[in-house]
């Protein structure tokens, strides 16, 4: 019997037959990105709130007497556990990754329609264990984001009954919806493409989101196992990471644990982590920044294969996390090597991002804002992980606010730049109707000059030596008067900063109903998600005949052609008969 290939074979679509079954119980990959993406921006706004608590006591301590030491140390570590895991990694792949993978390889849908939705419910799961933490005896965790035992689940540190545990168990659930959705993702993108689109003609944004997903498939499974082994001693009294010790002046019924173990195990999962957010990133600004810039990606195939090695060389870097655990100092000159071997394909993505911009047609349109200035943020906190990569280096400064400043900066300004750029760029395809360009401009010029306002004296108070995590410095001697003040303007700047974020949300839902119409293909955009019959695109995104690819998705400006793009399924005869297909055919 003849083998039928995925993508030409007749997709059972399940359509729906209410409102319940169309937006809530909804299996249009469509609708569970914007479930993904509402549900994730809701929790990050619990997480921004968060941050500017913790600016209130270190910009004006003794101001605020809510802000007690345990709540500031339960601030610091929901705010980054929210932001790392719970909103740009379920905004990026729950939310764009589901929107864009069906429409930009020409599939009516994923692959696993059913399980796709009960990765979002998973999910939603996962946020309301992780909230109900706020609610239980103690409060949430104050480990530290890192969760690092033995303190994570000893008496004084906050939450060490109800709140660790529930983190824990949140922890593991948002990892059985990543499964379920990851799985999705990576059967679509190989067996569920469209005729002609070969996967040297995928876009960016597509390799980034499918290596992406291969990597929290192999490295989301050490969290989730350390999440387990963490429980078991929590509750049942094993010792995987407990080593014998005492405790408020009392012998434990722990021995022979490694809390080293557990460090090794997070950060095998953690710097994968990092790219997890990062290469959808990537991915997606070389887009946008094509179809602004009116110009082929420079260097396409190089493009891909940076993200393949990143991916790949990103599961041997993560004990530069670990310099100071006590660790072999031959481990030490490994883990430097290889973090410094890292930054020659990131460098090769920016290389190819200016290039991209070299001579092009420039639109200054609020996605291409986002997209310039996340070139700017990223180029700096990748700057500052190479002093961080280098052990001589790292051990003054591991826990000061240099630190604080890089991690931010390359993990937390960048990624969220790219999700404005995106948000602005796909929010016409999503709804019909434009964004206000004023209040973009406005949100995007707050955005960038305040997060550099927050974060470059960060990196200044880092040389002086201040301690990331400290509730208050009292009269410490080597921390001089200036650096108060700086940490005072540093909090004025976090609380515009945060402020101006309603902009963007007045922005996006006044569009919903008052937005200009988009039209069709408001950018003039090649990829595939900007070809479908209708804006926005109908349950099955295609009508009654999948499209069929002839060319990669940067044809932008080709000589001779009639209009300055043309789309992936415009046939050659049709567009220009020397019009190439410089992405290949593999």
């Amino acid at each position: 019997m003849q083998h039928t290939a995925l993508a030409d074979q007749t997709l059972e679509l399940h359509d729906p037959h209410s409102f319940v079954t169309k937006y809530i119980w909804s299996q249009d990959h469509k609708v569970i990105a914007i479930q993904y993406g509402l549900t994730a921006i809701f929790v990050g706004l619990v997480a921004l709130v968060l941050s500017g608590l913790m600016r209130l006591q270190l910009g004006f301590p003794d101001t605020f007497d809510f802000i007690t030491p345990g709540a500031y140390l339960q601030f610091v570590t929901m705010h980054g556990m929210i932001m790392v895991i719970y909103l740009l990694t379920a905004l990026l792949l729950g939310g764009f990754g589901n929107y864009l993978i069906p429409l930009m390889v020409g599939a009516r849908d994923m692959v696993f329609p059913y399980m796709n939705m009960l990765s979002y419910w998973m999910y939603l799961l996962s946020v309301i264990i992780l909230m109900a933490s706020f609610f239980v005896p103690g409060g949430p965790t104050g480990a530290g984001w890192t969760l690092y035992p033995p303190q994570a689940i000893l008496q004084g540190t906050p939450g060490y009954d109800w709140g660790i545990i529930l983190m824990l168990v949140s922890l593991a659930v948002f990892i059985i919806a990543f499964t379920m959705g990851g799985l999705n993702y990576v059967t679509t993108v190989l067996q569920a493409r469209t005729r002609g689109m070969t996967l040297m003609r995928m876009p960016l944004t597509i390799w980034g989101i499918f290596t992406a997903t291969v990597l929290g498939l192999l490295a989301f499974p050490a969290l989730l196992v350390s999440a387990i082994m963490m429980l078991l001693d929590k509750i049942i009294g094993t010792s995987f990471f407990m080593p014998a010790l005492v405790s408020l002046g009392e012998n434990l019924d722990y021995s022979g644990g490694s809390p080293v173990l557990f460090q090794h195990l997070f950060w095998f999962f953690g710097h994968p982590e990092v790219y997890i957010v990062a290469l959808p990133a990537f991915g997606m600004v070389s887009d946008v920044l094509a179809c602004h810039a009116r110009k082929n990606i420079f260097g396409y195939r190089m493009m891909v294969w940076a993200i393949v090695a990143i991916g790949g060389l990103s599961f041997v870097v993560w004990a530069h996390h670990m310099y100071v655990s006590g660790m072999h100092p031959a481990f030490g000159f490994f883990f430097a090597t290889t973090t410094l071997i890292i930054a020659v394909p990131t460098a090769i993505k920016v290389y190819n991002w200016v290039l991209t911009l070299w001579q092009g047609n420039i639109h200054l349109r609020v996605p291409m804002l986002f997209a310039i200035g996340f070139i700017f943020t990223f180029i700096h906190g990748g700057l500052t992980g190479l002093f961080l990569g280098n052990v001589t280096i790292d051990l003054p400064l591991s826990d000061t606010y240099f630190v604080v400043a890089h991690f931010h900066m390359v993990m937390g300004v960048s990624p969220i730049m790219v999700l404005f750029a995106a948000i602005y760029h796909w929010y016409p395809l999503m709804t019909g109707r434009m964004l206000n360009d004023t209040l973009g401009k406005a949100h995007f010029w707050l955005t960038f000059l305040g997060t550099y306002a927050i974060y470059l004296p960060m990196h200044y108070l880092g040389f002086l030596g201040v301690p990331r995590r400290y509730f208050a410095m009292g009269s410490t001697d080597f921390i001089p008067e200036s650096a108060l003040s700086l940490n005072a303007s540093i909090t004025v700047s976090a609380l515009i900063v945060g402020a101006s974020q309603l902009i963007f949300l007045f922005n996006v839902f006044w569009s919903l109903r008052h937005g200009a119409p988009a039209g069709h293909n408001p950018w003039g955009a090649t990829s595939l998600e900007w070809q479908t019959p209708d804006v926005p695109p109908k349950h099955g995104n295609w009508g009654p005949e999948l499209p069929t690819v002839y060319r990669w998705a940067y044809d932008f400006s080709v000589p001779g052609a009639e209009r300055d793009f043309i789309p992936q399924n415009e046939p050659p005869d049709a567009a220009h008969p020397t019009s190439g297909d410089h992405g290949g055919t593999t």
